[in-house]
């Protein structure tokens, strides 16, 4: 199993994917050049042989590219034979509608992955 431990940056979020069968996904997800950042994630959930995995998505903000390539990582998940539990955490702020909508339109358009919505206030 790789591990993964991505540092955040400005523009692009911290991934961190561990022994603990938890792939964190976490901060602003803006990339300069979004095929970079995101196609070895890619590649990875493709070769990813667990059986089960926990992906909590946690960001303050994306843009249009960045949701498209999301997207095509999750469904890469979803469509790992390998895993067999699926579970999404997405995180979204208290009053935050666009990033809810934005969950439950990528719920919908994933076959086995099962969601949990996770409201939390800001805390400024």
């Amino acid at each position: 199993m790789n591990t993964i431990h991505i540092k955040a940056t400005n523009s692009t979020p911290a991934v961190i994917f561990g022994n603990d069968n938890t792939l964190l996904i976490k901060g602003r997800s803006i990339p300069a050049n979004e095929n970079k950042f995101y196609n070895p994630l890619i590649s990875w959930a493709e070769s990813l042989e667990i059986s089960k995995l926990t992906v909590d998505i946690n960001l303050e903000y994306m843009n249009s590219v960045s949701s498209k390539m999301l997207l095509y990582l999750l469904k890469k998940l979803d469509n790992n034979s390998k895993i067999e539990r699926l579970t999404i955490k997405w995180f979204f702020e208290a009053g935050d509608e666009a990033t809810y909508e934005c969950g439950k339109i990528f719920k919908e358009m994933l076959k086995k992955a099962e969601f949990r919505f996770c409201r939390f206030r800001d805390a400024s």
